[in-house]
């Protein structure tokens, strides 16, 4: 069985829930996520709610335990290592699920505020495929429901659909394989888009060690 997650229409961009764009939420402190090669502030994508073993969830109805938080370096598309998860172009926050608030917005007259969020949220809501992999789970979900395939953001946990080689990366800390969170697709808006080069992006968390990381193929 793989879980979907499809687009559920226009989302509240505050909201501490699964969702795609709007405004980051953290615990109060937090400083916006910057760039470790350009040294400017990185793009917000994406939250997801998670379980106490860092599966990802939809909606707002289940108990969670996380919040991860998604974040890409796009001041100059393609310049930083956005796709790696070692580079310091991207950043994923793990932060626990009670106390958050929003990120307050980098100051400054050089701040693009184009280049920190997508122009828009959209909701999620999952959707539990008979089918094992997640490109014949995508196909059985568009031919099902009758909605253009771009409406599926992705799968949450389950075994990555990578489309070149296992870039399953491991815990700084425990040096364990990291588990699958959420995998993402661009998402069905081109204008407010995430940026993966038309890929796919790969989101892990080791919970026991509170570390999460991001990465994209393409």
């Amino acid at each position: 069985m793989t879980t979907l997650i499809t687009y559920a229409g226009p989302g509240a961009p505050g909201a501490a829930v699964t969702r795609i764009g709007g405004v980051p939420l953290a615990v109060p402190g937090t400083q916006w996520p910057t760039c470790a090669e350009c040294g400017g502030p990185l793009k917000f994508l994406a939250q997801f709610r998670l379980d106490g073993s860092g599966s990802a969830l939809a909606g707002a109805g289940r108990a969670h335990a996380h919040v991860l938080a998604l974040f890409a370096c796009q001041n100059s598309p393609g310049s930083c290592q956005d796709w790696s998860a070692s580079s310091g172009a991207n950043a994923a926050l793990l932060l626990p699920a009670r106390g958050l608030r929003r990120i307050p917005r980098p100051r400054g007259r050089s701040v693009d505020v184009e280049k920190l969020f997508l122009g828009a949220a959209h909701a999620a809501e999952p959707y539990g495929a008979a089918e094992a992999d997640y490109d014949s789970a995508c196909a059985a979900w568009a031919d099902r429901t009758g909605r253009p395939r771009n409406h599926v953001l992705g799968q949450l946990g389950g075994a990555p659909a990578w489309l070149q080689y296992d870039r399953t990366p491991a815990c700084p800390d425990c040096a364990a394989p990291m588990r699958l969170a959420v995998q993402l697709q661009e998402g069905p808006d081109p204008v407010t888009a995430m940026n993966f080069g038309t890929g796919r992006a790969y989101a892990f968390t080791c919970i026991p060690c509170g570390r999460a990381a991001f990465l994209w193929q393409c």
